[in-house]
């Protein structure tokens, strides 16, 4: 199913949430001198521009980014993560938002690769064109981000960061993140994953957590932000989860340092909350 256009969502609380959490692990693994991969498995557009029809729609860039943007005193990784945002907007205005791809081309030093996987037409295109003078550094595939995952991993270098976020429109997108992950580390089992998903009433989405963690894998770190109670309907999205594996061993102390102020300042009503869980061997 290829309708999702995440343009209509960018920015929101949920971007906020992942792409903080990318820009420190990728920050991380550049600390050290040996090159890696960043393989995004469901790329999207690349970048974003928030006054367009799309974004502009439902405009929940205002209380997820838009939030944070005049914000004082913001903990450290907050205000690095709104330091990125900021490099496409120079003047000042919040008027474009990057793409989990863009952010993770800013992280690459010259030996590093990213690796792009879109199959919606669109996005595909706009991705191609964020891309068209980066190189053989980025490559851009119309590819399903779980099949390119079986061909490329391992990865050369036997670094990588592989982010995962697809729409999870279908029941079939659940059952492929948990086969997928399993898949891959099987391949890979070192490697940095990264799976973002949306906290919903349906079933599905409450069980994923459990079956995340009964992959088997020895290190991980899950964590999740609300901005508000689920609702009494059940529709919409109150929240998301970040399950990472083979996280750094920096990145619980920075999440404990910065979730309980982005629970406050994104909050939509009562029931805002995060979650920070963790196993290491």
């Amino acid at each position: 199913m290829l309708s999702y256009r995440h343009a209509f969502h960018a920015g929101n609380h949920a971007d906020v949430l992942k792409h903080l959490i990318l820009i420190q692990i990728a920050e991380y693994m550049g600390e050290k001198p040996a090159p890696f991969w960043i393989i995004d498995t469901h790329a999207g557009a690349g970048r974003y521009a928030l006054e367009s029809a799309h974004a502009s729609k439902l405009g929940e860039y205002r209380d997820g980014v838009g939030r944070l943007w005049e914000a004082k005193g913001l903990p450290p990784a907050a205000q690095n993560y709104l330091d990125f945002v900021k490099m496409l907007n120079p003047d000042g205005q919040l008027r474009h938002y990057p793409g989990s791809p863009w952010l993770a081309s800013q992280l690459l030093r010259e030996s590093d690769r990213l690796r792009l996987y879109e199959l919606h037409s669109t996005d595909l295109k706009l991705l191609q064109e964020c891309f068209k003078t980066a190189g053989r550094q980025v490559t851009v595939n119309a590819t399903d981000g779980f099949v390119g995952l079986k061909a490329i991993l391992p990865p050369p270098p036997r670094r990588a960061l592989v982010l995962i976020d697809p729409s999870y429109e279908t029941k079939s997108d659940y059952t492929n993140v948990v086969k997928g992950l399993q898949e891959a580390l099987k391949r890979f089992a070192t490697g940095t994953y990264a799976l973002w998903y949306p906290m919903l009433s349906k079933l599905e989405s409450r069980q994923l957590p459990a079956k995340l963690k009964g992959l088997g894998a020895t290190n991980w770190l899950h964590a999740t932000l609300e901005v508000c109670a689920p609702s009494k309907d059940g529709f919409g999205m109150n929240g998301s989860g970040m399950f990472i594996i083979n996280p750094p061993w920096t990145l619980e102390k920075k999440l404990h340092e910065t979730l309980p102020q982005l629970a406050k300042l994104l909050a939509q009503g009562d029931g805002a909350k995060y979650t920070l869980e963790s196993q290491s061997a």
